[in-house]
């Protein structure tokens, strides 16, 4: 039986593994340079909730694909070191969310910052390889894979979410 999606390039497939590798590098190094010892997959929590604004712990769960049990000893952690609080909802006490302090978002931010940075240094040294074609193509593959624009992407940490830790 033949798929219905067109046949994959191996070629662009090994491209964006080796791409990828690089951007986990990238973020391996920003997290390094921060204070407090955050893990990736605890900076990953700490982006999906600046880039969607409080979340459950099971929607924490479900966007990192991972069991709720190991969510929840994630997020126990990052209250912890209190980068994330828990706070209940004022029309349904039973429902938890979890919001990013601001030194949560501190943390996000030197990252975020961190990231561009190299990124800009990055992309200068291979200047001459940024067709619009490419940039497009990029900016397609993210959107496929659930990622918003930056402009987007901020949104979810400012829209007023009464955070004053």
């Amino acid at each position: 039986m033949q798929s219905s999606r067109p046949a994959v390039s191996e070629a662009a497939v090994q491209a964006l593994m080796l791409a990828s590798r690089a951007f986990v590098g990238l973020t391996a190094r920003s997290l390094a340079a921060v204070d407090g010892e955050v893990t990736l997959p605890q900076f990953r929590t700490l982006a999906v909730l600046a880039g969607r604004g409080p979340q459950r712990g099971i929607d924490i769960a479900d966007e990192l694909q991972i069991n709720p049990s190991t969510a929840t000893r994630m997020i126990d952690r990052l209250v912890r070191k209190q980068l994330v609080r828990r706070t209940r909802s004022v029309s349904d006490r039973r429902i938890v969310r979890l919001r990013l302090t601001k030194a949560g978002r501190h943390v996000v931010e030197q990252v975020l910052a961190r990231r561009r940075s190299d990124l800009e240094a990055l992309v200068a040294e291979t200047a001459d390889l940024w067709q619009p074609a490419v940039i497009d193509a990029l900016t397609a593959f993210a959107a496929a894979a659930g990622e918003v624009g930056e402009q987007d992407w901020w949104l979810g940490w400012t829209t007023g979410d009464g955070d004053g830790a």
